[in-house]
């Protein structure tokens, strides 16, 4: 990969986490995909040569649970779902440019030759490790078909990972109290020989690759954790019969670990394309190895992988560490490119709680089809509600609301408005040149665009073209052609024209996020060829001097139809959870379900307690926050308020006005010389008439107050 910033002159590859073939996909699902999409879409409108690939996961014992539950052979009942996912994703606009599985002959020849560089640069060894055996059943119990206790921090987990507490990847014989979810037998660790890659001898080099490495704060500072302290080796064989057979002599009765052969799949969809397109098209070779060949063992180096292209992972945050530590070692052992750029996404809950597909609390993909809501106007909510890393909740009445206003209300408006007027008055596009004012707006907006997407600040990639219809909005209101044309017809031509150069820059920008609408647009503009094959220099073009009546691009969400679709949902949330269905939650949801509850204060407290928020803030995120410890100086009421007091606050550095909702909650005589904690960096308010400079903490309806255990010194920083 190269170090220069993106759009670079070489090939990329961009791929999203395999979806697991066993189960229909939802919206939590389909974020990493739709934002995969965008990103291919958008390194292409720069220019870069990109291939976007995926592919369903096939093996893995869940697959296999879950075949033998309906009574079908593990094949079969993956490809069902594989064939599923081929036709729903092209539903949302999602258009891979390879979409293959884990168990075709591409990956399954690929795979292993991997693991035969491994074995050449003695990156693979043998040693006997305890594997957990149901003794009533007489066979071997491979990750899910175990379950028990974590030994790192005492939830419950499943034999390859502590889902329920610290979320640490788990080897083959460290569950505690294993119990077979075959039989619910107790089970016993008996002695058997597997093969490990050596994933500590790369620790070295994973170092380095995480100081290179792009993409997202949390994809790049978990791994930390594993990465400088003791990296244990990878266990990559299993013991069952369903996935991909290990390339050794008399080794019939192993597998390889899932976790193998999936990432694999990158390179393998990568080949099928270029099958498809051929080599002198797109050559996978460019991207994936250094100067088109495999370098290994002491001829790899590491300013050759200069040479090779640029390959960009969108994942959910679950699997961030395989991505980080297992695949890097992978590639590397076998004398492969490394990523550019790994991408991890937030997780998505439904109407404020974690998503759960065993109580059917969730958005399916076939449930938002049905609806016939655009597919654009989900890939715009999806892509827009927050920054990647961070958790975005899908809710019915927020998803009506921000397509009735950005998209409806905004960018629709004003394309329609733009070219109605147009069309009516000119036949098309006035026969002047754009402003310099309007020239440079739109400079402003391209160069924007092409800094998110060297920055993978996906959100901003998606509200391109509705932060420059804000703009036309404004400008068209501001100049009120319709009262031109009369008077000033020179002034109105060149305010129309400048409408519609705003109206295809719009089409261009919106294009990745929007594929379909954007393609609606730029036929209504009259522009020849397609506007996915349009260069983002294109929004500076002249549009078209003729085109015909526009059609509105976006209609309105209705909320009688949000109504249903709420209580439909409610009913089935409820209807779930009346049959008491359990069950675990699927990679990917971000979810932890322990059945338990959690006990809080006295046996005896009566406390209604929110339930925790499911979304995690990174320490480097945490440490943006300015705690300080305060003390109240001075209190009043605010006058015409009910809850609202104005307190001067001491930070030892300075005194702060802040306005706090503690009226009737605290004696305003005893809160001078309290000690309290101060949101210092909280940006300024003004309520009532006072500006508010910070942000006390309180707990609770009650309003109770934070302070310290002890005397810290008034402007101590809280950490």
């Amino acid at each position: 990969m190269s170090h220069d910033p993106l759009p670079t002159d070489k090939p990329a590859v961009v791929t999203c986490g395999l979806p697991y073939a066993n189960g229909d996909l939802h919206v939590g699902h389909l974020r990493t995909y739709v934002v995969g999409d965008a990103y291919s879409r958008a390194l292409e409108r720069l220019g870069q040569q990109t291939a976007f690939v995926c592919g369903s996961d096939m093996h893995g014992t869940p697959v296999a649970v879950n075949a033998a539950e309906q009574g079908v052979d593990p094949e079969t009942f993956a490809l069902e779902y594989h064939e599923t996912y081929e036709e729903t994703f092209p539903q949302f606009n999602i258009e891979f440019d390879s979409y293959g599985h884990t168990h075709d002959e591409t990956n399954t020849e690929t795979t292993r030759e991997f693991v035969r560089s491994w074995l050449e640069e003695d990156c693979v060894f043998e040693k006997e490790i305890q594997v957990a055996w149901d003794a009533a059943e007489d066979q071997p119990l491979p990750d899910r078909y175990v379950e028990g206790t974590c030994p790192y921090c005492g939830e419950r987990a499943r034999g390859d990972e502590c889902d329920e507490g610290c979320q640490r990847h788990l080897e083959p014989g460290e569950i505690v109290d294993p119990v077979s979810t075959l039989t619910g037998n107790p089970a016993e660790y008996r002695e058997r020989e597997h093969k490990f890659l050596r994933l500590s001898e790369f620790q070295g080099y994973l170092q380095g690759f995480l100081d290179r490495l792009e993409g997202t704060d949390n994809a790049r500072n978990q791994p930390r954790e594993w990465v400088d302290g003791e990296l244990q080796d990878l266990c990559i064989t299993r013991d069952m019969d369903w996935g991909i057979d290990y390339p050794g002599e008399g080794e019939e009765d192993l597998v390889l670990y899932v976790w193998v052969d999936a990432p694999i799949e990158y390179v393998s969809a990568t080949k099928q394309y270029t099958e498809r397109v051929g080599a002198e098209t797109y050559d996978w070779r460019d991207v994936w190895t250094v100067g088109g060949e495999q370098r290994q063992g002491t001829e790899w180096q590491e300013g050759w992988a200069e040479e090779a292209g640029e390959v960009v992972h969108i994942i959910g945050r679950d699997i961030i560490q395989h991505h980080t530590v297992f695949w890097p070692s992978m590639l590397r052992g076998a004398g492969y490119n490394e990523p550019r750029a790994v991408l991890a996404t937030g997780f998505v809950g439904i109407d404020g709680k974690a998503l759960s597909t065993s109580r059917n609390r969730a958005v399916w993909a076939d449930e938002y089809l049905e609806t016939d809501f655009h597919p654009d106007l989900f890939r715009y909510y999806i892509m827009t509600g927050a920054g990647l890393e961070t958790d975005v909740d899908f809710s019915w009445d927020r998803f009506a609301e921000r397509v009735n206003g950005e998209l409806v209300g905004n960018l629709g408006n004003f394309c329609y408005r733009a070219l109605l007027f147009a069309h009516r008055n000119y036949d098309g596009t006035p026969d002047v040149e754009p402003s310099p004012t309007v020239r440079e707006r739109v400079e402003e907006a391209l160069a924007a665009f092409e800094t998110a997407v060297a920055d993978y600040d996906i959100r901003a990639v998606g509200e391109a073209a509705v932060g420059l219809a804000d703009f036309g909005n404004e400008y068209i209101q501001r100049n009120e052609p319709w009262n031109l044309v009369d008077d000033d017809p020179d002034r109105a031509a060149q305010v129309i024209r400048d409408c519609v150069q705003l109206t295809k820059a719009c089409a261009v920008l919106m294009q990745p996020v929007m594929p379909e609408t954007a393609a609606r647009l730029w036929a209504q503009l009259g522009e020849d060829g397609a506007v996915a094959d349009a260069a983002l220099e294109d929004a500076l073009a002249a549009p078209s001097a003729e085109f015909g009546e526009p059609e509105e691009l976006f209609t309105q969400v209705d909320d009688e139809r949000v109504a249903e679709l709420n209580e439909l949902l409610r009913e089935r949330v409820a209807a779930a959870s009346d049959d008491g269905e359990g069950g675990e939650p699927e990679e990917g949801e971000g979810e932890t379900e322990t059945g338990t509850g959690t006990e809080t204060g006295d046996p005896g407290d009566d406390v209604d307690l929110e339930p925790l928020v499911d979304g995690r803030v990174s320490f480097e995120a945490f440490k943006e926050l300015d705690m300080r410890v305060g003390e109240i100086t001075a209190a009043e009421p605010v006058e015409d308020s009910d809850s609202l007091m104005r307190l001067e606050v001491d930070i030892g550095v300075e005194s702060r006005q802040v306005v706090a909702g503690v009226k009737g909650l605290h004696d305003t005589t005893e809160l001078s010389g309290t000690r309290c904690i101060l949101l210092a960096n909280m940006e300024k308010a003004e309520l009532f008439g006072y500006e508010s400079n910070g942000m006390v903490l309180a707990a609770g309806e009650e309003a109770d107050l934070l302070r310290t255990h002890a005397d810290a010194p008034v402007g101590t920083r809280v950490r």
